[in-house]
Order: structure tokens, then sequence, then C-alpha cells
């Protein structure tokens, strides 16, 4: 089992291999259910829980944690869920309270 400080220079050294910056194309199509799970996902990753970010997260830079939650947004808006999501939180924010 890797510890935590050699899971991060893993990582690092993973995000610095040569073209990994580069945009690639992907070609996708799912359900509209799926897109709502994984912006859910995307969203929930990305939060910081009790145990604070994962040692992947630690590593990535802002930029790219901010692409992450615009390519959500975008898959949301391209499945036209940008205002059931909104709806849907607005009512799991109400049952919270």
């Amino acid at each position: 089992m890797l510890t935590e400080n050699e899971a991060a220079q893993v990582f690092d050294t993973i995000l610095s291999i040569p073209g990994m910056n580069e945009p690639v194309r992907i070609d996708l199509k799912i359900s509209r259910k799926n897109v709502l799970l994984l912006h859910h996902a995307i969203a929930r990753g990305l939060i910081q829980n009790g145990s604070g970010p994962s040692v992947l997260l630690q590593r990535a830079p802002e930029e790219n944690i901010e692409e992450m939650r615009q390519l959500s947004k975008d898959c949301l808006s391209r499945a036209g869920l940008t205002e059931l999501n909104e709806k849907l939180a607005r009512l799991g924010a109400e049952k919270k309270q």
C-alpha cells in the first residue's frame, strides 16, 4: 500500500507526462439520467468533505478543477437538464433545513 506522500508523487508524475494537457475529442452518447448522475458525481467528488480532498485533487491545479466544474455544467446544458438540476438542488436544500 502506498503512503499518501508516495501516492502524491505518483499522481504528480502522471499529471506531468507530456501531452496530458492536450485536449481530446470524446464522442459520447449517454442517457439524460446518466448525465444527471455524472453531474452529481463530479460535484460530490469536488466537494471537500471532512477528510479533505483526495490526493489527486490536492495535486491538480485549480484551473483543472474549474474545467471539471464547467464540463459538468456543459453536460447538463446540452442535455437540457440545467433547470431540472437547479430545482432538484433547491428541493434538497429545503429538505435539509
